[in-house]
């Protein structure tokens, strides 16, 4: 009943808004994004399906300097028939986490592809990148530069800040320590524009 008002976040808490950070996972299907989302949720392994469309999760993440920061995640489903929406959700974006299964040697190809695709979007001109090597715990799983190599990181636009992360969603190694890169890039990228706008 009422205007709604009730469930409403209180002023206060809703002031620094600034400090939420909107994020989107994006990746072949079955790259193990929706382990990532719910492991850094639940700070547990969630056994997932495959995601039809998006789940979405705001999650309090506590940074090397034990700064909290909210970030807000959209995790898109990897089907190729779900691939051309991912644009919609990258639209105002402050980072996109891209997730690849480091075992899945015959499929780097196309995530390099769709990888490509979507940091080449106008809109996402600029916008930083965290790719997450995930199963870096399986025995025949591809090297750090094997996945540079494959996904031609080099080839990405110069304006693309990027880091590669070796990560194992399952247990959570290696997550905390990409957000903290993907949170300094963001960082970067706002002052920057910033200093942009003060220049005009």
């Amino acid at each position: 009943m009422g205007n709604g008002l009730s469930d409403q976040t209180p002023i206060l808490s809703s002031l620094p808004s600034f400090q939420s950070f909107h994020i989107v996972i994006l990746g072949l299907d079955s790259a193990g994004k929706t382990t990532v989302l719910y492991r850094l949720q639940f700070n547990e392994f969630v056994n997932t399906v495959p995601t039809k469309g998006f789940n979405t999760e705001k999650i309090k993440v506590t940074l090397g300097n034990s700064k909290t920061v909210t970030f807000h995640f959209w995790d898109v489903g990897g089907q190729e028939k779900l691939r051309p929406l991912w644009k919609s959700y990258t639209r105002c974006t402050d980072g996109i986490v891209f997730v690849v299964d480091s075992v899945d040697v015959e499929r780097m190809e196309e995530a390099k592809t769709e990888l490509h695709k979507i940091t080449r979007i106008s809109e996402n001109q600029g916008v930083p990148v965290l790719i997450i090597a995930n199963k870096q715990d399986l025995r025949n799983s591809l090297s750090l530069s094997e996945i540079e190599k494959m996904l031609a990181m080099s080839e990405l636009s110069s304006s693309t800040p990027w880091h590669l992360q070796p990560t194992c969603a399952i247990i959570g190694d290696g997550l905390k320590e990409g957000l903290e890169k993907l949170h300094d890039m963001i960082i970067k990228r706002r002052k920057m524009l910033r200093q942009q706008k003060r220049k005009r």
